[in-house]
């Protein structure tokens, strides 16, 4: 199947292009990116000069993509819509890194993101790209929201604990720590490597804009808070919920084993999980502990940010939709050292 890349001047995009390249059903064609128009793949990530040493990047133009099967488009927020709009209307499947299509309200972008939502009547029509939690959903799907980052680490290590009744969906705090990857390739004040390097930050501090995508998949009340970690790739969450009982930690870490078992992208494990051990991988680690002393559980989630949250799994969640393997393409083994 041939499939394209809109927006490959960015992390997102070279991801893709990287685990495309390793896919055997799928052919990338076709790149686009404004930044990037006219240069070369191997000239603009030249990690990728192997994989496509002649394929030269065009100007974003949804029309010439509508002979490809699927399309991956990974643009900063509230730039997404327009493209995805166009593309649905002649192309099979969609794919959109972004958040312009995950959310069920249209008025919370506006409160959230600082835009209009200009194509609400596909909301109803994408299909949220968490394959452990919507497998069903994406099988045949013709327009997938692939997951934010936080929200997939987040959402992994909550739902079996709230789904099982283990800890109160109100209150529910999550603090995440990202490489600085997560901020994308245009460089900031806040995200150069003289502001990065040797420090750690919170930031988004009561009002992230993943607050509500996170609250709409996990149906809890949710406390985020994000920080920026002195490294290139990998998230950790910490989440904390309000233990509704007197279940032991190995009985928590049960409830995870069922809930993820046969899953190819979710291990569960009983030491505290690091984001090296994801790294460049499409695997999300986590593991649990009630406190007894506290009333409290713990849950922990380990994922590359770039991978399992954002172009591994919008890659997952295509290959449910066309009916590949699920693990076409994505490693379960991370890069070590």
């Amino acid at each position: 199947m041939r499939a394209a890349v809109v927006g490959a001047s960015g992390y997102l995009g070279a991801e893709l292009l990287r685990l495309l390249w390793g896919h055997h059903g799928l052919e990338v064609t076709a790149v686009q990116g404004e930044r990037s128009a006219g240069e070369q793949v191997a000239a603009l990530h030249p990690g990728l000069s192997a994989a496509y040493p002649d394929l030269v990047v065009g100007p974003t133009d949804p029309e010439s993509l509508a002979e490809c099967d699927v399309v991956f488009v990974a643009l900063p927020s509230g730039r997404s819509q327009a493209v995805v709009s166009a593309l649905y209307r002649s192309v099979p499947l969609v794919v959109d890194l972004g958040p312009d299509f995950r959310l069920h309200d249209a008025s919370l972008y506006e409160r959230w993101y600082g835009f209009m939502h200009e194509s609400p009547e596909l909301l109803s029509e994408a299909v949220y790209g968490l394959p452990e939690f919507f497998r069903k959903e994406l099988v045949g799907a013709r327009l997938i929201a692939a997951p934010g980052c936080y929200v997939t680490a987040a959402a992994l290590a909550l739902e079996p604990l709230l789904r099982g009744g283990a800890i109160d969906p109100v209150g529910v705090i999550v603090d995440a720590a990202s490489g600085i990857s997560g901020a994308g390739r245009e460089p900031s004040p806040k995200t150069v490597f003289g502001a990065v390097n040797e420090s750690f930050s919170a930031y988004g501090l009561l009002n992230h804009r993943h607050t509500p995508e996170m609250e709409q998949v996990s149906g809890a009340q949710v406390l985020f808070t994000p920080h920026y970690a002195p490294m290139m790739r990998g998230i950790l969450v910490t989440a904390y919920g309000r233990a509704t009982g007197a279940a032991s930690t190995e009985e928590l870490l049960d409830l995870l084993r069922v809930r993820y078992k046969g899953e190819p992208f979710v291990d569960v494990v009983e030491h505290s999980p690091s984001t090296r051990e994801t790294y460049g991988s499409n695997l999300a680690k986590i593991t649990v502990r009630a406190d007894e002393r506290t009333g409290h559980v713990i849950a922990l989630c380990a994922i590359d940010n770039l991978t399992k949250g954002g172009a591994g799994q919008a890659i997952q969640a295509a290959n449910v939709a066309l009916g590949f393997d699920e693990a076409a393409g994505l490693q379960r083994i991370a890069l070590v050292p």
